[in-house]
């Protein structure tokens, strides 16, 4: 065998492997066998427009079979947009049967919005439910209520795009959750009726602008927690102490303030006193040579301050003589009262 005749079958063997990578013969088999028109060249379009062809070609025939009539030219588009085809194909097959309005393009722009446009319509016929984490939230008493939600929602197929998803329904039941425990009177009644947290949290409304209904909303689990006001009460009663402490305190410091004050301005009056007691026998003798004091009126001044400091002393003794009396009159009673 010459090199020719090796070129030549190289070049078959090339020509089949290429025939068969752009016209996937079994794939175009069963989509005729099952009723779907698609032709040859459609499929080497396919390749090269870097789509591949069962991504398209097999929706296509779950679709003719389910009675949908989609164009190729629509499952490419959407292949194209990075859109999930048999993700969306099965879900309009879904949506047929449970007779739910969805439309091609409706279902192709809920999923390039990245949501799971099948379970959405999965969860529309059948409602799933997600349970809120612990929610604490403190009655009118102050005693602290944990309670947890089940809550049962339905896909709102008109709001999927644009819609909150579950993270705002569930922080929307906590938000109404909390509402409702803070405005009972006492946790009591919350444990007594935990069927009126979701009776109030269902009349807001909490559904509006989300891409879930809210079919109901069960309270699993309530519990008694700590007693808030208390705490609070406690607290504020430190505060308060530390505060009178501060006021006691300051008033203290001020106090001590003004008694060194008044010491200080006693010091001065006593320093000026004496400075005027110095002058006295200078101004007398200043008198006495001036003629303007005479010797008897010098003597009987020295009377009278000899009889003042002797009626002082008198009546030092009698004081101390009726505190004594008095203290002999106390121990009497006290002895008369012990017997």
């Amino acid at each position: 065998m010459d090199i020719f005749s090796i070129a030549i079958i190289v070049l078959i063997v090339l020509f089949v492997i290429l025939f068969f990578y752009f016209i996937p013969l079994g794939l175009w088999i069963s989509a005729t066998a099952a009723g779907v028109k698609i032709g040859f060249f459609n499929l080497i379009g396919m390749r090269l427009r870097r789509v591949v062809p069962s991504s398209i070609v097999d929706p296509m025939i779950k679709s003719h079979k389910a009675g949908l009539k989609l164009s190729s030219d629509k499952l490419e588009a959407h292949y194209l947009a990075g859109g999930n085809v048999d993700d969306v194909v099965d879900a309009l097959i879904a949506a047929q049967r449970a007779e739910i309005e969805l439309t091609f393009e409706r279902a192709a722009a809920i999923d390039l919005a990245g949501r799971r446009v099948f379970e959405a319509v999965k969860m529309s016929v059948n409602p799933k439910v997600i349970q809120t984490p612990v929610v604490t939230a403190v009655a009118m008493d102050g005693i602290q209520v944990m309670a947890t939600a089940r809550v049962t929602v339905r896909a709102n197929i008109d709001q999927l795009v644009g819609g909150a998803g579950e993270e705002t329904v569930l922080a929307r039941v906590g938000e109404g959750i909390v509402t409702t425990v803070g405005s009972a009177s006492s946790h009591k009644k919350v444990l007594e009726n935990p069927d009126s947290i979701s009776k109030t949290v269902l009349e807001k409304g909490l559904d509006s602008g989300t891409a879930y209904e809210i079919l109901s909303i069960d309270i699993a689990d309530v519990d008694v927690g700590k007693n808030i006001g208390a705490g609070l009460q406690k607290d504020q009663a430190e505060a308060d102490k530390d505060i009178a402490q501060a006021k006691a305190e300051e008033r203290r410091a001020m106090a001590v303030a003004e008694e060194q004050e008044m010491k200080a301005r006693v010091q001065e009056m006593r320093a000026k006193v004496v400075e005027a007691e110095a002058e006295v026998p200078l101004a007398m003798a200043e008198a006495l040579r001036e003629g303007n004091l005479g010797v008897m009126d010098y003597l009987n001044l020295q009377n009278i301050e000899a009889d003042t400091d002797m009626r002082d002393a008198i009546s030092q003794i009698q004081t101390e003589e009726e505190e004594q009396e008095s203290k002999d009159i106390g121990k009497k009673n006290n002895k008369k009262g012990n017997n």
